[in-house]
């Protein structure tokens, strides 16, 4: 995971966006990725379903996530991005393939460790 949301890191792959929690962390873990271009990190995102793990692995330890859900958004819906008081994540990418038009979002929550 490279930190920045700009085309130019996402090319590089996923992007942790600034400023929100690293995983592990209280709050949102915000990470963005591309579906069709350049490594294709988030291709398969729609796939994902509730109860489904997401890990990050850092110099802090590995932190697994546990998928709640999913929803189709407007690009204008920043939103998403807000912090929570719990400890979340959320992973999105550009909807559907190949397409700007919306943004496919994925929530989880950080497992019992």
């Amino acid at each position: 995971m490279y930190e920045g949301i700009r085309l130019s890191t996402l090319d590089l792959g996923p992007g942790h966006w600034p400023g929100s929690a690293l995983p592990g962390q209280q709050g949102n873990v915000v990470v963005a990725g591309h579906r069709v271009s350049k490594h294709r990190v988030f291709r398969r995102i729609d796939e994902l379903v509730p109860g489904d793990e997401i890990r990050f692995t850092s110099d802090s330890g590995t932190f697994t996530y546990i998928v709640t859900g999913a929803q189709v958004v407007q690009p204008s819906e920043i939103w998403i991005i807000d912090q929570t008081p719990a400890f979340t994540a959320t992973l999105f990418a550009c909807h559907p393939p190949g397409s700007t038009a919306e943004r496919y979002v994925v929530f989880a929550k950080l497992a019992e460790q």
